[in-house]
């Protein structure tokens, strides 16, 4: 039976996680990856840096924040672009971008050019984050958005974890230079795979009407028994679209309080994920841990995260916000405990390993229901917004620990400074669960029959 009339979020919802949507995670999975793998390599060649360059404290957290300052540009330009432009396209040009700036940060001879690099690369790594959270929460069924949202960015905590492995087996042969070459050229590799196999948004082409076909050809891959007419019209029904672009819409109704809220909610997550995330390698090394060790207890800490998305996607669906802030209360006193004097090494990179579930757990509830707020023509416009307020703290976290490590804070010292603002995320956190659940009622209304 052919429908002249066909509601593009009830043909999702009543989908079940088949091939498509499999295919879809895989390619987000392999684009968080490298993406998380590129955030993170930096890091991971700061001992080698130290001992070559003779780098101070300063110098390398401005290094390891270029990345995250960045952020501040390319996650919300990236995300404005990809409402205009699409989001299969911001995609790949993005990955290819940052994949062939990174290769060329082997190149580097000081710590300034290097410094350079990784701020313009860091343009097309934060970037290409929110667009891809867009792309995968629009095509999931209602019961599963936030599960395809956190299984796909797994991607990021599991390539984060990466160069740790790349730095303790080769940089003893390679140098540091090996984590930009396996970064840069795997980002350009996967941009080519991109091109012949990611889908566009649905929802964002039922806005598109010269895109016509391509929607049509992309909605008979999710269900091949739909029946489209000639004269089919698509909606996207329990949103409200407009046909422009308008900045006031991040604030509107109860976003008014839930944008800044989340924003403040990403910052201080991020503030202390990157402090941990950047410095505890060179910390750890100088608390007289082996550098290999180190290496991989932050490893581990990014691991931690890739199971804390796994542990509560499900939670997410049924239970909205509630996660966040419970992850906010366990966060406190386990990053406290990290630099506490007299443990076993085992010990201690048990509860970074810990802390990275924690840290991670509750930003992947912030990214998996961010996108559910906001409607589609300014839906990675909006979840941008977040990640570059995100971006705000990640950057802080790194600069505040390289003047930590200048003035030589003891490890105990400086891991109870990083607890502190987890107060603030617990408070924010528990404000939002009211408000995104009302949020979500007045959002998701019943689509069109």
């Amino acid at each position: 039976m052919q429908s002249k009339l066909v509601d593009i979020s009830r043909v999702l919802d009543d989908q079940k996680i088949g091939p498509f949507q499999i295919q879809l995670l895989i390619l987000s999975f392999l684009v968080m990856m490298i993406d998380g793998y590129d955030i993170g390599a930096a890091a991971f060649a700061g001992p080698s840096l130290i001992h070559e360059w003779g780098l101070r404290g300063p110098e390398l957290g401005v290094l390891f924040s270029a990345t995250l300052i960045s952020g501040l540009i390319g996650s919300p330009l990236l995300g404005y672009l990809s409402d205009h432009y699409g989001r299969k396209r911001i995609i790949i040009y993005a990955s290819c971008y940052f994949g062939i700036l990174t290769t060329c940060a082997v190149l580097a001879t000081n710590v300034g050019s290097l410094t350079l690099l990784r701020f313009f690369a860091g343009i097309g790594i934060a970037g290409m984050l929110p667009v891809v959270v867009a792309l995968n929460n629009e095509f999931a069924p209602r019961g599963f958005r936030a599960t395809m949202v956190v299984i796909m960015f797994t991607g990021v905590t599991f390539g984060g974890g990466l160069p740790g492995l790349v730095a303790a087996k080769f940089i003893p042969v390679f140098g540091w230079h090996i984590l930009f070459w396996v970064g840069g050229i795997t980002a350009v590799v996967i941009s080519l795979l991109l091109a012949f196999t990611l889908p566009e948004s649905v929802k964002y082409l039922a806005l598109q009407p010269s895109r016509r076909d391509e929607l049509v050809a992309t909605l008979s891959a999710i269900q091949p028994d739909l029946a489209i007419a000639p004269d089919t019209q698509f909606v996207i029904g329990g949103e409200e679209n407009q046909p422009k672009f308008k900045m006031s819409a991040l604030f509107a109704g109860r976003l008014a309080l839930l944008t800044p809220l989340f924003w403040i909610s990403n910052a201080i997550c991020l503030m202390v994920f990157y402090f941990i995330n950047q410095w505890m390698p060179t910390l750890l090394a100088t608390d007289g841990i082996p550098v290999a060790h180190a290496a991989i207890a932050t490893t581990l800490f990014q691991f931690g995260g890739t199971i804390a998305g796994l542990v509560t996607m499900r939670l997410l669906d049924k239970y909205g916000f509630i996660p966040v802030p419970v992850l906010f209360a366990l966060a406190i006193p386990i990053v406290a405990l990290i630099g506490l004097r007299g443990f076993p090494e085992a010990l201690v990179i048990t509860l970074v390993a810990a802390s990275g579930f924690c840290l991670l757990g509750l930003q992947f509830g912030n990214i998996a229901l961010e996108a559910n707020v906001y409607p589609t023509y300014i839906r990675t416009w909006g979840v941008g917004s977040c990640f570059a307020a995100g971006r705000v703290g990640s950057a802080i976290g790194p600069l505040t620990g390289g003047y930590l490590f200048a003035m030589h804070v003891p490890l105990q010292e400086t891991l109870f400074i990083a607890a502190g603002p987890l107060f603030i995320g617990l408070i924010v956190a528990i404000i939002i669960v009211p408000l995104y659940r009302k949020q979500l009622a007045a959002t998701q209304r019943p689509s069109l029959a």
